[in-house]
């Protein structure tokens, strides 16, 4: 997960929001300002582990009718210029299901998708879908909460690929109290069971925060701060500039945030 001797920031956002013509020079802006890792939310009616942001987010690119069929059209315009950040797509079953795995797979893979988060797919009922995942060559990123007990956090990294995303609050995205000593028990926890990088998200919202869960973790996660950046910055005239200015912005006060040395 690390880039050159530095720990990966992965970045967030729901493709088609605030406007699908916006996500792929989006993606590329936050290449630019620091990003190792893509993180395209796919749109979806009831994201249930999102917080108010991120909901909205979903909201606005269901409004402009971002399936995940296209979605992929993103990814494979996000291609033509950059074959080499890795990109993930996270978000919930169903669209997944109702394409059929194999048929995902397949796709996502032509697409340049490097991996999947599935936020609802227990460890328990992925069987089907990792066989089509590895058939492709693409991950399967699993998440760990505070309140996972061990002995399911031994289930979980032995389905994962790729990293595991640390979900370092309780809740939903963008909530609560970042605790960064409770951050560094819980890495220390999953890397006493697996050799996977860990990557830490949930309420990262800025360089200061960043840089200290960096000092804990493989990789750092942010998202709603982003999303909420990007929108407030679009507005309601549609500034596409603006909102590539702000992510920009935030981005790349994280990235140096995350490069400083912790004191």
């Amino acid at each position: 997960m690390s880039q050159q001797g530095r720990k990966a920031l992965l970045t967030y956002v729901v493709a088609g929001d605030p406007h699908p013509a916006l996500t792929v020079p989006l993606l590329h802006e936050l290449v630019a300002s620091g990003a190792d890792i893509i993180e395209l939310g796919v749109p979806f009616s009831d994201p249930m582990s999102e917080g108010p942001v991120i909901q909205l987010g979903h909201e606005r690119a269901l409004a402009h009718d971002v399936s995940l069929t296209r979605v992929l059209e993103m990814v494979r315009e996000f291609r033509r210029d950059d074959s080499d950040t890795p990109l993930l797509l996270m978000g919930y079953a169903n669209p997944v299901e109702h394409m059929g795995h194999a048929a995902f797979a397949d796709a996502a893979s032509a697409a340049g998708v490097d991996a999947l988060l599935t936020v609802d797919v227990p460890p328990e009922e992925v069987a089907g879908l990792n066989a089509e995942l590895r058939r492709v060559g693409m991950d399967n990123i699993f998440l760990v909460a505070p309140t996972t007990p061990e002995q399911r956090i031994e289930r979980i990294v032995a389905e994962a690929s790729g990293f595991i995303y640390y979900v370092s609050l309780k809740g939903v995205t963008g909530a609560g109290h970042l605790d960064t000593q409770d951050v560094a028990r819980h890495v220390g926890i999953i890397r006493e069971h697996c050799t996977l990088p860990v990557a830490v998200g949930f309420g990262i919202k800025d360089a200061d925060s960043a840089r200290r869960v960096a000092a804990e973790a493989d990789g750092v996660v942010v998202g709603s701060a982003l999303v909420d950046a990007i929108v407030g910055a679009y507005g309601e005239r549609g500034d596409g500039g603006a909102a590539r200015h702000a992510a920009a912005e935030l981005v790349g006060g994280i990235r140096r945030g995350i490069d400083q040395p912790a004191s």
